[in-house]
C-alpha cells in the first residue's frame, strides 16, 4: 500500500468521529505502528498530505505538532517530517514484582496516565471468586492507559477488596506506593501471559492498527500472609515489551 492509499480519506475520515486532526494523527500513528511508516522515514510535505486527505493545512499542521510533542515524528528545519527512529525495546524481568511507575522512572522514561475509569463498584464473577469478595462487598478498581514519555505502553485494570483500597480517587500515581503506605503492599504475585491480537478499541488507545500483537497478563498479588489483595487484567505493546524470566538448571 502507498502513502497516498494510506491516506485516502475514504478508508478512515469521517466528520462524525471527532476533531479532523485527531483523525489524522490516529491514522498516521496506525500506519507509524504497523510498519508501513518506517522509523526515520520522512512524510511527505504538509501541503501534500492536505492534497490527500482534502483537509486544511491548519488541521494537518495541528495533526503534525500533536504528533511531534508525542514523539512519534520528528520535524526538522528545512527538511522536512519524518517518523522517529525505533526505540529500544522495555526488558520486564518475571522475577521482580514492580509497579509500572516504578519500574518506567528506573529506566529514565516519563511515567503518565490516561484514566479510563476509577472507584468503586459492583463486582464481576471473576472479580468475587479471585478476591474472595462476600455477597454485597464492592470492589475498587482502576483501569488506566499508562505511558512511557506520553507514548502510550498498556492498558491496566487492577481490582482490589474495597477494605484493601476503601478510597481509589487516593490512587494518582503508584498503586503500589498508596498501598505501602498502609502496610498492604503485595509481597509475591503469580502472572499468566498469553499473545493476542488487539481488538479495535484497545488498538486505538494504543495506537497501534488493529489485530497489532499484544501480550495480556493476568496477575494475582498477595499479602505475606497469603490473602490475595490485587486482580490485575493488562494488555501490553507486543512491539514494545518482551518479558524475560531467569531459568535455573537444579543440581543433581
Amino acid at each position: 500500500m502507498t502513502i497516498a492509499d494510506f491516506l485516502d480519506p475514504e478508508h478512515w475520515l469521517d466528520p462524525a468521529h471527532g476533531p479532523l486532526y485527531v483523525q489524522l494523527r490516529k491514522r498516521i500513528e496506525t500506519g507509524i505502528a504497523s510498519g508501513l511508516l518506517a522509523p526515520d522515514m520522512p512524510l511527505p510535505p504538509e501541503r501534500e498530505i492536505a492534497a490527500l486527505t482534502d483537509l486544511s493545512r491548519v488541521t494537518v499542521r495541528k495533526a503534525m505538532a500533536d504528533l511531534a510533542e508525542r514523539g512519534l515524528i520528528l520535524q526538522r528545519q528545512g527538511s522536512g517530517s519524518f517518523v522517529a527512529p525505533a526505540r529500544a525495546r522495555v526488558e520486564q524481568p518475571l522475577s521482580r514484582l514492580t509497579s509500572f511507575t516504578e519500574d518506567m522512572a528506573r529506566r529514565g522514561y516519563r511515567p503518565g496516565v490516561d484514566w479510563l475509569e476509577r472507584g468503586l463498584f459492583l463486582p464481576g464473577p471473576d472479580e468475587v471468586a479471585v478476591l474472595g469478595l462476600a455477597p454485597g462487598d464492592q470492589v475498587a478498581r482502576l483501569a488506566r492507559l499508562r505511558r512511557a514519555d506520553d507514548r502510550p505502553m498498556a492498558i491496566e485494570r487492577a481490582s482490589l477488596p474495597p477494605d484493601i483500597l476503601p478510597n481509589p480517587l487516593a490512587v494518582t500515581g503508584s498503586l503500589y506506593e498508596v498501598l505501602g503506605q498502609g502496610g498492604l503492599r503485595p509481597v509475591r504475585a503469580v502472572q499468566k501471559i498469553s499473545a493476542v491480537g488487539l481488538g479495535a478499541a484497545e488498538a486505538g488507545l494504543l495506537g497501534m492498527a488493529p489485530g497489532a500483537a499484544g501480550l495480556r497478563i493476568e496477575r494475582i498479588s498477595y499479602l505475606p500472609d497469603g490473602r490475595v489483595v490485587e486482580f490485575t487484567r493488562s494488555l501490553y505493546r507486543g512491539d514494545t515489551y518482551d518479558f524475560v524470566a531467569e531459568l535455573r538448571i537444579p543440581e543433581g
